[in-house]
């Protein structure tokens, strides 16, 4: 089956005027194929479960919070067919389709997170039959999209008092409205203050080996009308000897209990660089990232991927054949390095075990 694409004209915009990264139109699932940004921007309607696979395991819709609300709906593609059967065979099938789904990316919690909310929606519903569970189910994953939106937004609200006319921030791969709903998470504080009128600057490393810094987060901050420049990765530890960083604010796939952090590749380099500088490190996230049932970081699994991703730099192969190659896509920042969690409640402060707790034991 061929994919239906969805040309740039006819992708809706957020409140930041930004494509929308997912959306769901008439009972379809249409995501924003990141892939191929910011040459093109195209968006892909889903028809299948096994395409929403695809698309969250090739990364045409990235991001922790984005792949949460994106296993949300795509699960609705999965069961919509099956409306008709009777409801304990609908619910097993429900059940089976997350499960399958879920694999699609292992660090990231919020994949798995929003699939078990709608399972446990579903099992909590008193429906009729199929076709009301099914619409009843529609509406959830609509809530779990909308609240997403708020609370991105409410990250930006606390952690915008973090920038100050002329502030400089460094951040690291996209943890912005490409990554969530809207608002993002590292980039919604900027966000917010650029709407308040706040000069200020932000380096993005470029994030090898996929460059979302790059391909996402420079082309969605400039687009915005935000101040960025583009670092390679291993120019961050000259920028900060400069005295050009004033605070380092990243995204996270995945917290632990502890508050160790789970990032994409090259976080922890960063963190131990804004250390040595005295830079103050934030990590922002909404609740649906901590993973409460995860102690430590050092449980985390951490994604392999291809080593063609490393071996070439766009189309070029820029290695020998046949060459040993790792890939780990995420590595953890240790709650040590953290200097507070941005959430959609506040900013946490350590020790993080007791801040999250008592922030959270209502979501535990």
């Amino acid at each position: 089956m061929n994919a239906v694409a969805v040309p740039e004209s006819d992708i809706p915009l957020n409140r930041l005027s930004l494509p929308e990264t997912i959306w769901w139109q008439d009972g379809d699932l249409f995501l924003l194929d990141q892939t191929q940004l910011p040459l093109t921007v195209v968006g892909e309607r889903q028809d299948t479960i096994e395409q929403v696979f695809a698309s969250i395991k090739a990364l045409k819709v990235r991001g922790a919070p984005a792949i949460g609300v994106a296993g949300a709906y795509g699960l609705l593609v999965g069961i919509r067919e099956q409306q008709g059967l009777p409801l304990p065979e609908f619910l097993a099938h429900i059940e089976s389709a997350a499960d399958m789904l879920g694999e699609a990316r292992p660090t990231a919690v919020n994949l798995k997170w929003g699939l078990n909310r709608m399972v446990q929606f579903a099992k909590a519903e008193s429906a009729a039959d199929g076709g009301q569970m099914y619409a009843a189910m529609a509406e959830e994953a609509i809530r779990i999209h909308e609240e997403d939106r708020e609370l991105c937004r409410m990250i930006g609200v606390h952690g915008a008092d973090l920038i100050k006319p002329g502030t400089g921030v460094l951040t690291h791969c996209n943890a912005g409205s490409l990554a969530t709903s809207e608002f993002g998470t590292a980039t919604s504080p900027m966000y917010v203050a650029h709407q308040d009128g706040v000069p200020f600057r932000v380096y993005a490393d470029e994030t090898r080996p996929l460059l979302q810094g790059a391909r996402l987060t420079s082309w969605e901050l400039q687009k915005a009308g935000i101040d960025v420049s583009l670092l390679t990765d291993n120019m961050a530890a000259h920028i900060m000897s400069q005295g050009l960083i004033d605070v380092v604010i990243v995204g996270t796939d995945r917290v632990a209990a502890n508050g160790d952090v789970a990032n994409k590749i090259g976080t922890l380099g960063v963190a131990i660089l804004a250390r040595h500088f005295n830079i103050p490190f934030y990590v922002a996230l909404p609740y649906s990232t901590i993973d409460f049932d995860m102690p430590a970081g050092d449980g985390i699994p951490i994604e392999e991927r291809e080593a063609d991703e490393v071996t070439s730099f766009g189309a070029r192969r820029t290695a020998p054949e046949d060459v040993q190659v790792r890939n780990p896509a995420f590595d953890v920042t240790p709650a040590e390095f953290v200097t507070g969690l941005i959430t959609e409640r506040g900013i946490l402060s350590p020790p993080y075990s007791e801040s999250i707790a008592a922030q959270y034991r209502d979501q535990g």
